[in-house]
């Protein structure tokens, strides 16, 4: 290996190490301002998002709120809100000022579902970042009297939570990767096991 190459290999392993999870705090806040705008747009999202979804732990407790208020047939905005929010300290601006920040900026409802997704979407990915540290730490850190197949099988088990829908009840691996309750890197996952595991 040439030394430029070798330099090339550890600048990956160290870009490797500081690389963020995937999230996207501009759609979290379009989809929580649209909310606060218009109640309605909670129930574009309601049947699949969740607030562990939300990258963002502010974001999380703000969604939680509002579906709280909305489910129990009252109305969530910024004032309703404050209550349970508290004055948090969020870099210059209280927890309140934040919720009204962004009302106002909120655009339209419209694209309510497609945040939704993405967020969903991203969270999915990252639990299958999870699940592939969880993978390689095993293979490397496993006792001898653990077999590959039983590795194979408790990733298995980890990769169909991930897929699984909202509900909580997992996702077959037989399903379509079009399935919004089985990702294509769900899919693409199913395919690894199977070659991991088959016989050679």
């Amino acid at each position: 290996m040439s030394s430029a190459t070798a330099l090339i290999a550890r600048l990956d392993n160290n870009e490797a190490h500081f690389r963020v999870q995937p999230h996207n705090i501009e759609a979290e806040q379009a989809l929580l301002g649209a909310i606060l705008v218009n109640n309605d747009a909670f129930y574009r999202v309601s049947d699949f998002l969740l607030p562990e979804h939300f990258f963002e732990e502010l974001h999380r407790r703000i969604y939680e709120l509002m579906s709280g208020l909305i489910r129990a047939g009252k109305i969530a905005t910024p004032i309703t809100l404050k209550t349970y929010v508290g004055e948090l300290d969020l870099g210059g601006i209280t927890a309140s000022q934040y919720l009204a920040r962004l009302a106002a900026e909120a655009t339209t409802v419209i694209n309510a579902q497609d945040y939704g997704r993405t967020i969903y979407d991203l969270a999915i990915r990252r639990q299958l970042i999870r699940v592939g540290e969880e993978l390689v730490n095993v293979a490397y850190t496993a006792p001898v009297a653990m077999a590959p197949r039983a590795q194979i099988a408790a990733s298995r088990t980890s990769t169909r939570r991930c897929g699984s829908p909202s509900t909580g009840r997992p996702a077959p691996f037989s399903a379509p990767a079009a399935s919004p309750a089985f990702p294509r890197a769900c899919a693409i996952s199913t395919s690894a096991w199977a070659a991991c595991s088959a016989p050679t």
